[in-house]
């Protein structure tokens, strides 16, 4: 369906519902962003917020598992429960989609396959904030095809959570959190630890968390500190190389820590923060042999910000600057570290009443080696009425290699060290509704991609190598809707990408993640309460990649709460579907999981 057919759809729809529904006020939700505090209906972006009652119902294990439930996300796991998890956008590649924790950067200078290494697990998660589309313009590198913030909090009652569970594959989970708060000062602290024997050969796992949280009043300004560790061991049964490489493994440690502080005066708004995430990667290509290969990274990147924020009467102007630097040393990438310098500047701009908003901005990256990027960009949006939202925004974006995409090298892969930058051009044209809880969200979209980067080969028996393999346009259209209600069904909802990528240059080339992307996408979700306290969510994907096919997913999850007790009986792949998400690995098939969490008041 080309994008020209989609407006005539929007406005279809726009006419349907406003003719069925009358008008009413909805409630100010906040979006916090880097620079502006705005409610939802001045934001003019295609944004979800995952809260944590959705997060503790969700069929799911891992935070990448509860992204794969929205529509639009391709989540390429290789293993379950979080054992890694490549995270593409809208066909975006896993590199090119920026993670952060509370608002600090986690992306890995090295790769991107190890983003999703986040220091605590899913029932320490508050909520998860996702952008879909640029937004360099407010972050920089790899804000390229959507943003993923994962927020914790620490409670204002003091309380622990203990939690396990157990199942197939001689899995088991057991978890220790507890919140204590005073006044001024409140703490979270969270250990966690799984493990598996693995659901085929060579794909057992033990992942270890240890995380800690505080926030506290200094004066006027309010004070947060985060720092964790993880760290996981795991067999990478043809997770890499080729699928005959079936004895690969690997250890990895992620660790951050980030002291952060913001301000409020009548008219202006002061954050900053200063962070510190370090990488530490160990890859054997024959479990317990290292002398036959082996490849030890250790990354390390540390960078501070400063944003502000002021009212005036030409509206509200966000104003930031960012310097970080990203050390590498590896026996195979060699020595490496860029220095990174950014200043973002956006104007928040508001007419009609308050009706219309335009939020242009832009930001500067200076590299030390690479030379220097703009990223400007711009949101228009419209209230048609309290329930009623259109918008549209445009940006630039452009992304760095990562040092594996430099200087990679085995005996399957090769780095390319004259790699150039990748740029695009994004854009989004979109609708909102929203009343009595009942939500629908329209767009379409579009990805001009230059110089675009992704790992290639001729024939099977060639190395992958990394290369600009030229232009790439995508293009397509979401479509969502979700309802709250208070019956025997408690809430359900659907979602729907398509998505039409065209390379320039790939009539003859093998893509190893680029050209894999999903072309339609179907995300069903319903929550029912079956009896008193005992519920039910179904979760239903059907994926259609471009090169492998088709599948359909059933997951199912079931809670019962008694009042601090929380019993949970979950099974993933109901329906014990063979199927494979990145690279040929195969995932697991019908999976039972069952558990509990008890909270107790201190």
């Amino acid at each position: 369906m080309r994008l020209k057919y989609f407006g005539f759809l929007c406005l279809g729809m726009i006419s349907q519902i406003s003719a069925q529904t009358g008008e009413s006020e909805i409630s100010e939700v906040f979006i916090h962003g880097k620079f502006l505090d705005l409610p939802v209906t001045k934001v003019s972006e295609n944004i979800t917020v995952i809260n944590r009652e959705e997060i503790r119902s969700s069929p799911a294990t891992s935070v990448e598992e509860v992204l794969a439930q929205i529509t639009g996300f391709d989540i390429r796991r290789r293993g379950g429960n979080g054992v890694q998890a490549d995270i593409s956008l809208r066909g975006s590649s896993f590199e090119q989609v920026l993670i952060l924790v509370n608002g600090v950067r986690m992306n890995d200078s090295q790769t991107g396959h190890n983003s999703m290494s986040v220091p605590f697990d899913l029932a320490s998660v508050e909520r998860i904030e996702v952008i879909k589309g640029p937004a360099a313009r407010r972050f920089g590198q790899n804000a390229y095809a959507g943003v993923i913030n994962i927020v914790t909090k620490p409670a204002a009652e003091d309380t622990t959570t203990v939690s396990a569970s157990g199942g197939d594959f001689g899995t088991y989970s057991l978890g220790l959190g507890t919140h204590m708060s005073t006044e001024k000062v409140a703490h979270f602290v969270q250990l966690n630890s799984s493990s598996s024997e693995g659901y085929r050969y060579n794909t057992d796992y033990k992942i270890n968390n240890i995380f800690y949280q505080n926030q506290f009043r200094v004066a006027s300004a309010n004070v947060r500190f985060q720092a964790g560790i993880q760290e996981k061991k795991f067999g990478a049964n043809g997770f890499y190389a080729t699928a005959a490489a079936t004895d690969q493994y690997e250890e990895t440690q992620a660790s951050v820590v980030s002291l952060s502080a913001d301000r409020k005066w009548d008219s202006w708004t002061f954050n900053s923060n200063i962070y510190w995430r370090r990488g530490q990667d160990i890859y054997e290509y024959v479990r317990g042999r290292p002398e036959l290969y082996r490849n030890i990274h250790i990354g390390n990147n540390i960078g501070g910000e400063i944003n502000t924020t002021l009212n005036s009467a030409l509206g509200r102007t966000g104003l930031g600057v960012e310097i970080r630097k990203e050390f590498l040393a590896s026996n195979n990438l060699g020595r490496r570290e860029r220095f990174i310098t950014q200043l973002f500047l956006e104007h928040h701009f508001s007419f009609f009443d308050d009706r219309m908003d335009i939020a242009p901005g832009i930001s500067w990256s200076a590299y030390d080696r690479e030379g220097n990027f703009l990223y400007p960009g711009v949101d228009v949006g419209y209230n048609l009425s309290p329930n009623h939202k259109i918008y549209g925004n445009a940006a630039k974006v452009s992304r760095i290699p990562t040092f594996t995409d430099l200087y990679y090298l085995s005996k399957t892969e090769a780095g390319n060290p004259f790699l150039q930058p990748e740029h695009a051009f994004s854009a989004e044209v979109g609708y909102r509704y929203h009343r009595n809880g009942l939500e629908l969200k329209a767009s379409g979209f579009l990805r001009d991609t230059d110089n675009s980067i992704d790992w290639v080969k001729a024939s099977e028996n060639e190395l992958w190598r990394a290369e600009n393999i030229g232009s790439i346009y995508t293009q397509g259209i979401e479509l969502e809707l979700r309802q709250q209600l208070n019956s025997f069904v408690q809430s359900w909802s659907l979602g729907y990408t398509f998505l039409d990528s065209r390379a320039e240059k790939l009539e003859n080339l093998w893509s190893r993640y680029i050209m894999e992307n999903l072309k339609h996408q179907v995300v069903a979700k319903m929550e029912n309460k079956l009896y008193k306290e005992l519920t039910a969510q179904w979760v239903y994907r059907y994926n259609e990649r471009v090169t492998t096919g088709s599948y359909h997913l059933l997951d199912l999850k079931l809670n019962w709460q008694y009042n601090d007790l929380q019993l949970f009986l979950l099974i993933n792949n109901l329906t014990s579907t063979r199927y494979t998400e990145t690279f040929g690995v195969p995932m697991p098939g019908r999976w039972f999981q069952l558990g509990f969490n008890y909270r107790i008041g201190l």
